[in-house]
């Protein structure tokens, strides 16, 4: 079981706003829209993504990384070197 199924509704509708606002700026853009009122709605999509990205590492911390601990050897390794990944990830964007 994944470790963000609590908060999968709320995942969702997150990512539904988020698309609904890529789809606005890709309007915007078809409009002539002026420039700094689109990156203003990228960084509002741009945010939105990132607290869905928060929550699922949260998520992940918390299930997968913490179960794996518990067990330890070489799969708390794997899911900590994953898991640091992610956050070199998320934080290079």
């Amino acid at each position: 079981m994944n470790g963000y199924v609590d908060n999968k509704e709320d995942l969702i509708k997150r990512l539904r706003r988020a698309e609904g606002q890529v789809r606005g700026i890709q309007k915007m853009v078809a409009d002539d829209t002026y420039c700094i009122d689109i990156l203003t709605q990228v960084s509002a999509a741009t945010k939105a993504l990132e607290t869905v990205a928060l929550c699922l590492l949260e998520d992940h911390l918390a299930h997968c990384v913490a179960e794996a601990a518990e067990q330890g050897g070489a799969v708390a390794e794997q899911k900590l070197r994953e898991a640091s990944a992610a956050i070199g990830r998320l934080v290079r964007s």
